[in-house]
């Protein structure tokens, strides 16, 4: 049987869409509802963030910009009575001085105003009239931005799309409206905006294009500036005069139609005349620094090189900064270098090493010789530096006067063997040593100068360092200073900082100069120093005090440099003295060089095969070393008598003329005795050959009781043998240099070991 489904049928109704018909207009309705809906939506967010940004936290602090913006670094000399001179500016891409407002003349500011954003004194940021019409046009053109939205972009420097970056600009300018007056504005925007010739901000640009500072700028020269604003090549009156020149018209236009200028003025500013900084008609101001009249190669002086390469040193030492650092802080910091440099006697150096004066005729030559020099007084300050002869052709250029340290012959003696054997109270004016060669690595050593090995004959230590003996300070530091004492008065005492322990710590590193490295004229001249300041060691240095833009940020301050005791005053007294001996004996080395009317000290040094000439040398005013010879070790021939001496005495001889009588000061520790030239001691009542020296109160010599009265030998003055012999008598030797032994019996230390 079938089975029946019961089941119900479902009446389910047939909707067709297509023949529902909708009302057109509901639709279009609707759409343009939720269009407008959206752009309420979105525009009240826009307009909620804006109000918000606004009256929020200071998004640009103009205070710390100028604090911290890309400034040029100015360096400042010193004239005669005192008062600071710009000296050199260093700067990379940007060179930027910032000036107050109250610097900047009133015309200069009203001509921005009323070409760029003439209602900037109204609105609160944003000119919304001018802006939207020129939205309406341009489609966002650079060309409706007020002078707040300029500064804006100026700091931020924005690479976003048109939109975004217009929107962040905006919400930014009337931020800065909120938290700074529109004088402050102001300020900060005369000293962002870029006016072309690697100006940026006004005061450069003033003295770029007519010499003069801001706040002597007139009404015809305002517009003139102003204009280069919009295409700073395209209007640069330098390059483009006649383009500047319509432009000019237009905002002076603007500007009497704002009341800025009155018709006269206007009238007056049209006719002026403009005298450029590259017209004929132009004649510079010399208290304004105008880089346009500086040749387009001109290089710095040595003396600026030095103060680079010193703050370099400085920053990446004192504060760790990397080299690129050091570089953003000196050329882009807005520093204020206050040089320690004396112009007048830095412009006597520069003019003998640039021309060549006292160098020998190298006419002809590939190879020309070089020199260096450092001057400095007694209290650390570079007074005079170069590091180069011949044309200077570029910046921080090798500068071998603090930069090339070179092996210093002789001119070691005083601060390696002398000065420490008397300061140890090993060695005294008078103090006897045989001048004579000893054995030493299976040999005699040292030879002198001129080749010999000594002859035997017995000189005090005044007369082996005037006639620059090697054998006596070879025998001085071998047997008696040792080799580790000498070692620590070169390094720790006078500061020598190219000294090799490795190396140097043997006998003819120290006793004659032969060094691994050598030594800078800088820090040469800082250990001579010692001898005519009392004993003191100053760090050179070559600006008083370094700040930022502000003066409120000191980064560097020598101004009160200390110096350092590092020998006694008696002992320094002594070197001084003893030093004058080297120009005032008949022997001595650098009597030609004497500085006419003053005490002058002195050393000279030859290096083996005649490769280096020194002259180490001070006055009571100024100390100095100078090196001579060639870049790669090359015989110094074909001169007479010391170059480097040349040198000192014709700079020496200029910079002093005029200057009144000084004395080297001495303390009360030293007293001048008469002493024995046949014995070294004070000289007893039966001495009959006797010569006066200078002497620690502390470590006087006894008294000679060996010489008597009914003598055999003739007295000097009626001495009729040979020059030689005499010469041996009284501790001379005519062809010979150094060393040292007990004078009353024969040298038994020949040939033992040195005592370390």
């Amino acid at each position: 049987m079938e089975k029946k489904k019961n089941s119900k049928k479902m009446n389910i109704p047939n909707i067709k869409l297509d023949k529902i018909k909708l009302d057109k207009k509901t639709v279009i309705f609707s759409i343009l509802a939720i269009m407008v809906l959206t752009v309420v939506i979105v525009c009240g967010y826009v307009f909620g963030y804006m109000i918000l940004f606004a009256n929020g936290d200071v998004a640009i602090d103009l205070k710390e910009y100028q604090a911290n913006q890309s400034q040029t670094s100015i360096i400042y000399a010193f004239d005669k009575e005192g008062k600071p001179y710009e000296l050199q500016r260093l700067h990379g891409k940007e060179n930027r001085i910032y000036v107050s407002l109250e610097e900047i003349s009133e015309p200069l500011q009203k001509a921005f105003i009323a070409l760029e954003d003439a209602r900037f004194p109204k609105h609160n940021g944003v000119d919304w009239i001018r802006f939207i019409a020129v939205f309406v046009k341009d489609q966002l053109s650079t060309g409706g931005s007020s002078i707040t939205q300029q500064l804006v972009k100026n700091l931020t420097d924005e690479r976003e799309a048109i939109f975004v970056r217009k929107f962040k600009e905006i919400c930014y300018a009337l931020n800065l409206e909120k938290n700074f007056s529109k004088d402050e504005i102001l300020e900060a925007y005369l000293n962002t905006l870029y006016l072309g010739e690697g100006c940026y901000g006004v005061k450069t640009a003033c003295e770029v294009y007519f010499g003069k500072e801001p706040r002597e700028i007139n009404i015809a020269e305002a517009a003139c500036i102003a204009s280069i604003t919009k295409a700073p090549y395209t209007y640069d009156p330098l390059v483009n005069p006649q383009k500047n020149r319509d432009r000019q018209i237009r905002c002076l236009d603007a500007m009497l139609e704002e009341g800025y200028i009155s018709k006269a003025e206007y009238d007056e500013a049209v006719a002026y005349e403009l005298i450029l900084t590259n017209s004929d008609k132009y004649v510079a101001d010399e208290e304004v620094k105008v880089e346009k009249d500086e040749p387009k190669n001109a290089v710095w002086s040595s003396y600026v090189d030095f103060i680079v390469d010193s703050l370099y040193d400085q920053f990446m030492n004192e504060y760790d900064m990397s080299e690129r650092q050091a570089t953003q802080k000196i050329y882009y910091g807005g520093l204020k270098i206050y040089a320690a440099v004396d112009p007048e006697i830095q412009a006597v150096v520069e003019d003998v090493y640039k021309n060549r004066k006292t160098f020998p005729d190298e006419s002809g030559r590939d190879v020309k010789s070089q020199s260096a020099i450092t001057i400095m007084d007694y209290s650390g300050r570079v007074v005079a530096i170069c590091g180069q002869a011949g044309e200077k052709t570029g910046d921080r250029s090798l500068n071998r006067a603090a930069d090339s340290p070179r092996q210093p012959g002789s001119s070691i003696k005083p601060i390696s063997v002398y000065a420490p054997a008397i300061e140890e109270g090993i060695a005294t004016w008078s103090t006897l040593y045989q001048n004579k060669a000893f054995a030493y690595q299976g040999k005699q050593w040292p030879k002198n100068y001129t080749g010999d090995k000594g002859n035997g004959s017995y000189v005090t230590v005044q007369n082996a360092l005037a006639r620059s003996l090697n054998t006596v300070p070879a025998r001085i530091v071998y047997y008696d200073l040792t080799l580790n004492k000498s070692y620590e008065y070169l390094t720790q005492k006078f500061k020598i900082s190219t000294a090799n322990a490795e190396h140097d710590i043997a006998p003819a590193p120290l006793a004659t100069g032969a060094m691994n490295r050598g030594i800078t004229t800088l820090e040469m001249t800082a250990a001579y120093a010692a001898f005519g300041n009392g004993g003191l060691y100053y760090k050179p240095y070559c600006y008083y005090r370094v700040t930022n833009s502000d003066g409120s940020t000191v980064y560097f301050d020598n101004t009160a440099n200390k110096g350092e005791q590092v020998i006694s005053q008696d002992t320094a007294d002594i070197m001084c003295e003893l030093l004058q001996t080297v120009t005032t004996s008949s022997y001595g080395t650098g009597t030609p060089y004497k500085i006419s009317g003053f005490q002058t000290m002195a050393k000279t040094g030859t290096t083996t095969d005649d490769y280096d000439r020194w002259f180490v040398g001070g006055t009571p005013y100024y100390v100095a070393a100078v090196w001579y010879g060639y870049d790669l070790n090359k015989t110094v021939s074909n001169v007479s008598g010391n170059p480097s001496g040349k040198l000192f005495a014709k700079i020496f001889n200029e910079i002093h003329d005029g200057l009144p009588q000084k004395t080297f000061p001495k303390s009360s520790l030293t007293a001048e005795k008469r002493y024995c030239l046949r014995t070294g001691l004070l000289a007893g009542k039966n001495c009959y050959s006797t010569a006066m020296g200078w002497y620690s109160v502390k470590n006087l010599p006894k008294t000679c009781t060996s010489c008597h009265a009914a003598v055999t030998e003739k007295p000097i003055s009626s001495w009729s043998g040979g020059i030689d012999d005499l010469l041996g008598l009284i501790g001379g030797d005519r062809d010979t240099q150094t060393t040292t032994a007990n004078p009353m019996q024969e040298n038994t230390t020949v040939g033992l070991q040195p005592v370390q």
